[in-house]
Parts: structure tokens; sequence; C-alpha cells
């Protein structure tokens, strides 16, 4: 980690209970803390048992991992460690690569996978 800057720390296997006070809390005596934020279902608002401690710099932060990393919080063990930078995501609905599986119609219809395998010929009645 790099000394002066400051660090973003993932903080998973939160109890669903913990707010960002008590994660404020914990990680404060490690150094000095520009923000903290557990992250929260869209819909429901309902924590989803992670968040990020952003300490002042590389160094509180490098001890704030070697101090919390499997510590215990209500029965929960926490994983502590440096946040990889956020990637954009795709919002498209188009399931990205792979994502024509074929399908048709009820009988069957696209390819689905199934590719270059010949069909089996359809026995309608004996």
């Amino acid at each position: 980690m790099n000394q002066g800057s400051s660090k973003k720390l993932y903080v998973g296997s939160l109890p669903y209970s913990t707010t960002e006070d008590e994660l404020r809390g914990l990680f404060e005596s490690f150094g000095e803390i520009e923000s903290v934020r557990i992250i929260t279902d869209k819909f429901t608002g309902m924590s989803k048992g992670f968040g990020f401690v952003e300490m002042a710099n590389a160094d509180d932060a490098q001890k704030a991992v070697e101090g919390m990393n499997g510590k215990q919080l209500n029965g929960r063990t926490l994983i502590v460690n440096e946040a990889r930078p956020e990637q954009r995501r795709d919002r498209s609905f188009s399931g990205g690569e792979g994502g024509n599986r074929g399908g048709g119609d009820r009988w069957g219809g696209g390819q689905g996978g199934a590719g270059d395998r010949p069909r089996r010929p359809r026995r309608d009645s004996y």
C-alpha cells in the first residue's frame, strides 16, 4: 500500500444488522477514517452484508487489514482486505457473450446449443 494516499478497504461477511456507525467504531482505533459505507439492496434497503471503509493513509489501512481480518463480529468472521478498483458493469439484458441460446418456438425451434448435431426423426404415431 502506498504511503500517504488514502486506501479503501473491503469489509465482508458483516452481520446484516451492522450500522455504518458501528463499522466506523470498529476501524477508528487503526487511524483516521475518511468514509464508511455499507452496501444495501436498492429495492429493500437491507444490508447486503458487506461494505467499505476508506482510511486516510495506507499504513493505517494495512494495520486495519491485519487487525480486523478474521475477527469475529456477532458470530460472523469478518473478511477485510484492500478493495479492488470499481469496475463498470454492463446493464444490458442480452446476457453478454454467449447470450444467444437459441430457443425458437414451443416445439424446440432454434439451435439452443445443439449446433451441428443431427436431429432424430420425429415419431408421431405407431
